[in-house]
C-alpha cells in the first residue's frame, strides 16, 4: 500500500482521512439527529460527548487533509466524457464539502458554547464556555447547526452518488482511486 499520492489515485494518508471522515460524519449526523430519543442521563450525555468529539476529530482530520494536500497534492482530476466542466464541478462540490465539514463543527462548537457549556475535548480536557447562556442565541444557533448538517449529509450522499456512477457506469477509476492498492 502505498503512502503517498501516485498519478493513479490517492495514498493511505488520504484514504485513511477520507474514509474516517466519512465514519465519523455518519456518526455525528446520527447522533445528532437521533440523540433526544437517548433515555435523559448518563446514555444521553455520552451520545453527546460521541456527538462532540466526532465533531472534533473531523476539524482535526480536515487539517491532517488539507496540510497533507499542500505537501502531497492529490492526482490531477482527470476529464471525462462530460469534459471540462466535470472537472470544474468535481473542484467546486469538494470546495463544498469541505466548508461544510468546517463550517458544522464550528457551528456546534458556537452552540455548545451558547449553552453556557464546555467542550469536552475527547475527555482530556474542556474549553470552557467564552459566553453566559444565551437561549435564543443558542436556539438559532442550533437551526444554523442542524441545516448545515443536514446540508453535509446531502452533499456527501451526492459525492457517494457521483463516484458509484463513475465507477458502474462511466467505468473509469474515479472510485479506484480512494480505494487502498495492495501490492503497488
Amino acid at each position: 500500500m502505498l503512502i503517498y499520492n501516485s498519478s493513479k489515485g490517492y495514498g493511505a494518508i488520504p484514504q485513511a482521512a477520507h474514509w474516517l471522515t466519512v465514519i465519523l460524519v455518519a456518526v455525528a449526523w446520527t447522533l445528532g439527529f437521533f440523540g433526544d430519543d437517548l433515555p435523559k442521563g448518563p446514555q444521553r450525555d455520552a451520545g453527546l460527548w460521541v456527538h462532540i468529539s466526532a465533531g472534533l476529530a473531523v476539524l482535526i482530520l480536515l487539517v491532517v487533509r488539507l496540510t497533507w494536500n499542500v505537501f502531497n497534492p492529490p492526482p490531477s482530476a482527470r476529464t471525462t466524457t462530460l469534459g471540462i466542466w466535470s472537472v470544474r464541478l468535481r473542484q467546486a462540490a469538494h470546495y463544498l464539502l469541505y466548508a461544510l465539514l468546517i463550517a458544522v463543527p464550528v457551528a456546534g462548537i458556537v452552540l455548545q458554547f451558547a449553552h453556557g457549556e464546555s467542550i469536552p475535548v475527547f475527555g482530556l480536557f474542556e474549553i470552557v464556555s467564552p459566553w453566559v447562556k444565551d437561549r435564543a442565541f443558542s436556539r438559532n444557533i442550533k437551526e444554523v447547526h442542524e441545516i448545515l448538517a443536514h446540508t453535509l449529509i446531502v452533499v456527501a450522499g451526492f459525492h457517494a452518488a457521483v463516484a458509484l456512477i463513475h465507477h458502474w457506469i462511466l467505468r473509469d477509476r474515479t472510485l479506484a482511486r480512494m480505494l487502498p492498492r495492495f501490492g503497488e
